[in-house]
């Protein structure tokens, strides 16, 4: 069987993607946590991660003994593995845009990461309005995300970017929670997507786990001081 290494489920939108792509294809796999203390050399952390992965961060998909230790890859991996599943879209334009869109996600949007990481289970629509005032690359990362969302949905129907869900709806669901975190203003078209996305049977299952989580950790907590 798979195993996918995760960080904390509250907290690490990297894990969050294959994990919800491997739950919501309903693929076989096991989940290893590997939870945050640090991430200095030593770490509890780091000594899991390091016996799995050159890398020595999360997530890492291991098959057997072969271990896939980047988001993309990972995404690639299962879809090679699993064509059944149709993780990417049939239509070969629609397939190299929702690659196009994935890669754009994975180096990009830098502005809405730093301001806004991901905490699913905290509330900071005060943060996010602030942030929205004083951020203005942070309105552009979501300018493009709406632009780029409208023009996916009105172009393949909905209700997912692709129509039905793919990689790319894994992909982006770590930025629908933190839409949700911050409260920031997006269409209603938009919010709907979020809300849709947020519904799905992968997503919904990891968001239970991020709530049921009591770890509080400072270096993931630029806003709080306690949870």
């Amino acid at each position: 069987m798979l195993k996918l290494y995760v960080g904390n489920k509250n907290y690490s939108s990297w894990s969050m993607r294959p994990w919800v792509l491997l739950k919501q294809a309903q693929i076989p796999f096991e989940t290893v946590p590997a939870r945050f203390d640090s991430f200095a050399p030593g770490s509890a952390f780091k000594q899991v991660i390091g016996k799995v992965s050159p890398a020595g961060r999360v997530p890492v998909l291991l098959d057997g003994e072969f271990a896939i230790w980047d988001t993309l890859a990972i995404a690639e991996y299962v879809a090679e593995k699993f064509p059944d599943r149709n993780l990417w879209p049939a239509d070969r334009f629609k397939r190299a845009r929702a690659r196009s869109v994935c890669a754009e996600m994975h180096s990009g949007f830098t502005a809405l990461r730093g301001a806004c990481p991901m905490n699913i289970e905290a509330s900071l629509p005060e943060i996010g309005a602030l942030v929205w005032r004083d951020q203005p690359e942070v309105r552009a990362d979501i300018e493009r995300m709406v632009g780029m969302w409208s023009g996916l949905l009105e172009a393949c129907g909905g209700p997912m970017l692709f129509g039905d869900f793919s990689i790319a709806d894994a992909y982006f669901a770590p930025v629908c929670m933190r839409l949700a975190t911050y409260h920031l203003p997006v269409p209603a078209g938009i919010g709907a997507y979020v809300e849709r996305v947020r519904a799905l049977p992968g997503v919904a299952a990891w968001i239970t786990d991020a709530l049921a989580e009591c770890d509080f950790l400072d270096f993931e907590e630029p806003y709080r001081l306690r949870r």
